[in-house]
This record gives structure tokens, sequence and C-alpha cells, in this order.
């Protein structure tokens, strides 16, 4: 007789645990509708768990502890008495990281569920950071549940978020993971929570055997339908929050016979949980009339849904411009931060651009810098191995112009850059402004310099000299 199974996917959250706005493609536009909040995330995933008792598991695939100002405001505490309302059977992490190591792990022990990475190890002892894997006993399924925490922290982040630990892909210990849990655990199913990416899963599951279901993080995909590879079944399931993916699946001596996949949008129209809604408004009450402050007008709705250029960064691009008389402008291409429809803008959503609020930058880079430093980044984009993309999206510029070819090998994408109209001289200096060392790595450029003024400051101030405030793409970077 089958046994039945139903799975509960969350992930990339980014610590939103309100409704917000939510971008949706409508034909040729954008349409924002509000979406997601923990408490209607809750009143899913209990409708579930009493439709199929007993035998649904809920898993967090990460980026989920850091992203709002609350979260980042508290170092992640704030998050935890609504995760583990939501009663998570297990997580694997990302941008979790960002407070240190060393607090993540204090913060893990409040949970009531497991972290789980198998490619996260002290560099003191090489010893595993995390569990790698544990086993959910489902009725008469026995189910291993492995997590593979994103590769990129120690490689593209912040030095600080990978201080004394150190990261790998997680390939060779998964098949070590798989072949243990099969052959000593004798387990039925075997589940993977990741957050590598969407190019990298597909990849990797090509290239390992054995893994029943994989669930993806770290690129937002909104996959409608699951991605079948290598047996594998394979989904994400958007960001914010404002989508849960249910997999449905039907188990006969160790095999997957059946199963049934639904993307739910976290619709303004469901319910929110009382209880659920109760903490998330202890958490956010303290800061409702701070981050309810209007600080301007905007004309152009902003969001991060574009990979070369957002009208989101290019609002943030213009601030620190404005703030610097600099010639050029860098920042990191996150893809987190809600949407802002046009109309007027609030301090909570500058928090939401940009919720670490680093220091505005300064830096001299030469041409030649500026030529390789964009030949690099995107080759973390677009590279033809996945093994080697370590996104978020493009860079974000303003100053330049560049022109590529997405087809072409590493160092040889670039056919033309123009800065503030001029062709690029490989000798000559340019002075920049950027924020993090995601917007100009440590290893360009020299005098670099902080400045007193943070980045959320930049984006207040130049937001109260402009009365309303067009963001729109501007074509800096070209694919042709």
């Amino acid at each position: 007789m089958d046994e039945n199974l139903t799975i509960l996917q969350l992930n990339d959250s980014h610590a939103y645990l309100d409704i917000h706005q939510e971008l949706f493609w409508d034909g040729n536009h954008a349409n924002y509708q509000l979406a997601g909040g923990f408490a209607r995330i809750a009143t899913i995933f209990n409708q579930v768990r009493e439709e199929n008792p007993n035998k649904t598991l809920v898993f967090d695939c990460g980026d989920t502890i850091h992203g709002t100002y609350a979260a980042v405001k508290t170092k992640g505490e704030a998050l935890i008495p609504i995760l583990n309302y939501l009663d998570f059977d297990a997580m694997t992490a990302h941008w979790e990281f960002a407070y240190g190591p060393k607090h993540f792990k204090k913060l893990t022990k409040k949970l009531n569920y497991p972290m789980l990475a198998i490619n996260c190890y002290h560099e003191s002892n090489d010893e595993l950071f995390f569990k790698p894997w544990i086993i959910k006993n489902l009725g008469k399924l026995k189910v291993g549940i492995i997590g593979i925490a994103a590769t990129i922290v120690d490689k593209v982040m912040p030095a600080s978020f990978s201080k004394g630990i150190y990261f790998t892909l997680g390939k060779k210990e998964l098949t070590y993971y798989i072949k243990k849990l099969r052959e000593e655990e004798k387990v039925d199913l075997i589940v993977v929570i990741s957050h590598l990416g969407f190019p990298q899963e597909m990849k990797l599951t090509k290239e390992v055997d054995g893994i029943d279901a994989l669930l993806s993080a770290h690129t937002h995909n909104r996959l409608y339908k699951p991605v079948l590879v290598n047996n594998t079944i394979l989904i994400q399931s958007g960001s914010h929050g404002s989508f849960i993916g249910r997999l449905d699946i039907s188990v006969s001596q160790g095999k997957v016979v059946n199963f049934q996949h639904r993307l739910i949008t976290v619709s303004e129209d469901i319910k929110p949980d009382p209880e659920a809604d109760d903490i998330v408004n202890q958490v956010l009450d303290p800061y409702k009339d701070k981050l309810s402050q209007v600080e301007g007008y905007i004309n152009t709705g902003l969001n991060r849904n574009t990979v070369l250029e957002s009208t989101m960064d290019n609002l943030l691009l213009k601030s620190l411009l404005s703030e610097t008389g600099a010639r050029i402008a860098f920042s990191n291409g996150w893809r987190y931060g809600a949407p802002i429809p046009p109309g007027q803008i609030t301090l909570n959503d500058l928090y939401n651009i940009i919720p670490v609020n680093p220091p505005v930058s300064t830096v001299e880079l030469t041409g030649k810098e500026i030529w390789m430093m964009m030949e690099e980044n995107l080759e973390h984009l677009f590279s033809r191995n996945p093994y080697n993309q370590m996104g978020g999206y493009l860079k974000r510029c303003m100053g330049i112009n560049l022109y590529f070819k997405v087809e072409n090998p590493h160092g040889q994408r670039i056919q033309e850059l123009f800065v503030e109209g001029k062709k690029l001289k490989m000798d000559e200096t340019y002075r920049a402004t950027f924020v993090t060392s995601q917007g100009v790595p440590i290893n360009y450029g020299k005098k670099r310099s902080q400045l007193d003024v943070r980045a959320v400051e930049a984006l207040r101030k130049y937001l109260s000299t402009n009365k309303k405030v067009k963001s729109e793409l501007q074509g800096t970077v070209t694919a042709i």
C-alpha cells in the first residue's frame, strides 16, 4: 500500500514578517499586489497539517532571519518566536551568516528545529558547523533530510560572514550522506533542502543519484511546475514569503510512484492565523511609528526583479552620486527587497531597500580595474559552469554604459564600456562611490574611504531635495 507525504517549502522570505507589496507580471507591465506575511503562512501550514496529520513536513530553505529592519535591528532575535510557532522540521541558511557565524549559532540554539548544512566547516578542525542530516519517521515512512547551505558565503560575501568557517559545494558530501542514509539508516525517501541556487542545484541533481526531492532556494524562482531531473523532483517557491511550495508524494517500497505540486500564492484574502498575527505585531509595533514616516514620493515603481539593472537600485545609486559627487556608483546586485509602487515612500521602504544600512564609501578606480571588475561580475552571473555562478544579479551601476555578449567566455564578454558618455580609458582614474565590499571588492581601487553618512540617510536626503523622483531603467548595462 502506498504511503503519502506532504512537503511544504518556504524559501528566501528575507524576514518579511508582515504582508507587503509583491510584483506580478501582467502582460507587458508590472502589477503590484499585497501578499505574504508570516500570519498568513501560518494559516496555510495549519490547514495542510490538518489535512494530512502526522504526515506533513515543513522546511525553510534559508534567507529568513535577515532582510528587514526588525530582523537586522535585533540581529535576528525578533524572528525566533514566530519561526518557532511555524514549527519547521529543518532549515538551511545563507544571509543568516550576516550576523557572524558565532551569533548565528546562538540563534539556532533558540530554534525548536535543527539547522542543517553538509558543506559548512570550522576552519580550526574541519568539523561540521551544523548537523548534516536528520531522520523523520512519519507512520511507516522513514525520511532522510539533508541540508546544503549557500556555498558563496565565504567567496563573495563580506569576510565577517564566514569568520572561522569555510564552505564547500557539498557535492562529495551529498553522495556520501545519501549512501549512508540509504544503506545504514534504511530510509525510504531522501529530501534535500538547499540554498545553492537553481542553476547549481540543477547541475548537482544531474550528477548525484538518489535524491527523491530537492527543495531549491537563493535565486527566487517561482516554479509553477516542478522540474524532473535524474528521477528527482525539484521545486523552488519565489521569495519574500509571498509563495509556499506544496509537494504531495506517494511512496511505495522506497520509490516515489506519484506526486503533485502546487505553488501557493500567500494572497491578501487568506485569513491570518490569530496567534501568529499577535506574535508578528509584538515584533513590529515598537518600530511602526518610526518606520511609517513618509520620506518622499516616487513616480516610478521600484523593484529588483530585473537582472542587469533595476529601478530600485537606480534610486539608491542616484542618492550615492548626489551625496558624494562621484562620477560612477556601484552597489551589489541584491535580489531581496519587496517592490514599492509609485506614490509615497516610507522609511520602512528605505530599510527594505538596504536593511544593513552600510556607510557610503568612495574609491579611486582605474579604467582597467573597472573593466576587470565588471568582467568578473559578469562571469559570476553568467558562467557556463553553474558551480561558478556567485549571484545575486549583476552589480548595479550608474555613470557607465556597458555593452556585452552573454554567450562569450569568461573575460571576453564586454564589447564597449563608457563613463559619462565617453569611452573608458584604461589608464585614467575615476572616482566612484559604492556601498559594501560587494559593490566594489577590496582587491579593486585605491584611496578607499567611508563617509560619515549611511545609505538610508543618503536616500532620505535625496528624496527630501527631489519632489517626485523618477527612477526608470536607463540601459546602463545592455546585452547585445
